[in-house]
């Protein structure tokens, strides 16, 4: 079995499913940490700052600080300090994660004459804030998606993602975004340069095949779906993206990295 030097793992699903720790979890984020192996927390999630999902996973019982969090409000902001400098004006559609994350790299979030769009999961979401972002783009604003997940894991099942609010503003605005989170490579080559491990030596893990695996073969990582979230082995076996590993949960992977 290879033994990687460092780990970017999904949350829900792969760490926590809703409220509560998926069992296993936390027991092989202390193997981590004992055996000093580098790893990032990676989630497409653009509503809540890396703070607030460190002390989410604290309150399930799971290690965790801010800098072991790399969330697509983050990738975000790196990726739009490579095209345009502080003091950019952005119209954001999304929550407080993605506009503090934007308001402390220097952009001013406005609806006046915006060079940007950014799109991020957006609860109190208005036909007026469609409007004004299609208008925007139309007259030559860059489009961004955080992420373009088609669906938002809960409590009470399956709600619409920020792909949904994402394939809205295309249409209105007949322009394809530039997608920052999984699968795409953006944000794992951010996460990668942060974890300081080469992608040769570092393993994917997650429970979504269209997300995690599909953005480690994007990005070449080896990947590890573990089935307690989204995809299951059958459709493993018929994805175009296959998994490089697969275990029935974390616990497994662990028995079998310590063999």
């Amino acid at each position: 079995m290879k033994q990687y030097k460092g780990y970017l793992l999904d949350l829900d699903g792969t760490i926590y499913r809703g409220k509560e720790a998926i069992p296993g979890a936390a027991a092989f984020i202390t193997h981590l940490k004992t055996h000093q192996i580098p790893y990032l927390f990676l989630t497409n999630n653009s509503s809540a700052s890396a703070q607030h999902v460190a002390e989410r996973l604290v309150a399930m019982g799971i290690e965790a600080q801010a800098s072991d969090v790399y969330t697509t409000s983050m990738a975000t902001a790196t990726y739009l300090q490579e095209q345009a400098p502080a003091g950019t004006r952005v119209y954001v559609i999304g929550e407080a994660g993605l506009h503090d994350q934007l308001t402390d790299a220097g952009y001013v979030i406005t609806e006046e004459d915006p060079a940007y769009v950014i799109v991020g999961i957006d609860r109190a979401f208005t036909y007026e804030k469609l409007a004004i972002a299609a208008r925007a783009i139309r007259a030559g604003a860059t489009f961004i998606a955080t992420n373009a997940d088609a669906a938002l894991p809960t409590d009470a099942g399956l709600f619409p993602g920020n792909g949904s609010l994402v394939a809205a503003v295309s249409v209105a605005s007949a322009t394809k975004p530039i997608v920052i989170g999984k699968p795409e490579s953006i944000i794992v080559r951010y996460a990668l340069n942060q974890l300081g491990i080469a992608a040769a030596d570092t393993l994917i893990v997650g429970d979504n095949l269209y997300t995690d695996i599909e953005a480690g073969a994007n990005s070449g990582l080896d990947s590890l779906l573990v089935l307690t979230g989204y995809s299951t082995r059958e459709e493993a076996d018929k994805h175009h993206a296959s998994p490089t590993h697969i275990a029935e949960n974390l616990p497994e992977w662990q028995q079998r990295i310590s063999l």
